[in-house]
């Protein structure tokens, strides 16, 4: 049976030693998949046309041929009853990973996973515990309109007892998704799904540059994890700390080469839990904070790196905090470039920080 990572360290370790080959982000999280089922039986994993049409972005390709239906099937339009029915399996002792087709879809399961997933543990005292993943595809950037772009990450942040990750690259991806199915508590997993096939810089005009031309894309293919809780140093610097997760790291790496601004860049990766001390380290050292997320600006997770920043850093900060976020609005389909915060945008916020 899986278990929570105890020594993170060995794993990743042992992480190095495997065989490794080019990944997308979709081949990483079915191999994340794979993996874990090869492994438990009592790992299943089920939604709306992931078992035999492998899933709208084909993350669960022939997981149903290989472990069956009892494994991999397909369920309802019914994202209530698919999270209520991960919640059964969980409290009996499964491990199930459940898929939302869309992130934006979550909302009639809004009551399972607040009033049940995430009080589970604390309502029974210990007596049960409720480890699913819900997979989640999220964000803009593939012209999805109002109902296909949206990023909810500040809602599962809010309620106590949800975790929420979200990797920005195939081989976060899968040692995530693998740390996620073993954890204890319900894992909220978000997917960018403009991050499925390549690196996404923001220059939606520019060709795309697929996983295998970049290092990240290289993936080994056996199992090992990368803890939760744990932000990672993206792109080291002096001069400002950005703080930002998924779609928006790439962007930020894009708008600090093209201003010259030595950024360091901190990939946050899981949500919440935070990773606070490598937000401070940083802050602490660079003395100034740029925060980027696509979803809206107006009590957005932004919100709270600002309050973390401030209570924590206030005497070392020599700038105001910067956030550069989507706009107080539904996601809009004409104006995919105007809403989402690209590299203009987010250098311009780089340039108020440094001149402040």
């Amino acid at each position: 049976m899986l278990t929570e990572t105890e020594n993170p360290a060995v794993e990743t370790a042992e992480a190095a030693k495997m065989a490794s080959k080019p990944m997308t982000m979709i081949q990483a999280l079915r191999s994340a998949l794979d993996v874990v089922m090869a492994r438990d039986p009592d790992v299943v994993v089920f939604g709306q046309d992931v078992g035999y049409f492998g899933g709208v972005f084909r993350v669960t390709e022939g997981l149903q041929a290989k472990y069956g239906k009892t494994r991999c099937f397909d369920t309802p339009i019914s994202e209530g009853g698919i999270v209520g029915v991960a919640v059964g399996m969980g409290a009996y002792g499964l491990r199930p990973v459940a898929e939302i087709q869309f992130a934006d879809y979550f909302y009639p399961a809004s009551d399972q996973l607040v009033s049940e997933a995430a009080r589970l543990r604390y309502r029974s005292a210990g007596d049960f515990t409720c480890p699913i993943t819900v997979r989640m595809p999220c964000g803009g950037g593939i012209y999805g309109g109002q109902t296909h772009s949206q990023s909810p990450e500040a809602l599962f942040t809010h309620v106590s007892g949800l975790r929420t990750v979200l990797p920005s690259n195939p081989y976060d991806a899968k040692g995530l998704l693998i740390s996620a199915i073993a954890c204890n508590d319900p894992v909220i997993f978000l997917e960018p799904k403009r991050l499925y096939n390549g690196p996404f810089d923001g220059r939606h005009d520019r060709p795309v540059v697929p996983w295998s031309k970049h290092a990240m894309g290289m993936v080994p293919e056996g199992y090992y994890t990368v803890p939760l809780e744990s932000a990672a140093v993206f792109r080291p610097g002096n001069q400002l700390t950005v703080l930002t997760y998924g779609t928006m790291t790439w962007v930020a790496e894009c708008a600090a080469r093209e201003t010259g601004i030595d950024a360091e860049i901190i990939d946050l990766r899981s949500i919440w839990p935070l990773d606070l001390d490598t937000i401070v380290a940083s802050v602490k050292k660079t003395g100034r904070c740029v925060i980027v997320h696509e979803a809206t600006k107006t009590s957005g997770f932004g919100a709270e790196l600002s309050a973390l920043v401030q209570e924590h850093c206030f005497y070392q900060l020599e700038a105001p905090i910067e956030r550069v976020t989507g706009w107080d609005t539904p996601y809009p389909h004409a104006q995919e470039w105007a809403y989402f915060p690209g590299p203009d945008r987010v250098g311009a916020a780089f340039q108020r920080a440094m001149e402040s």
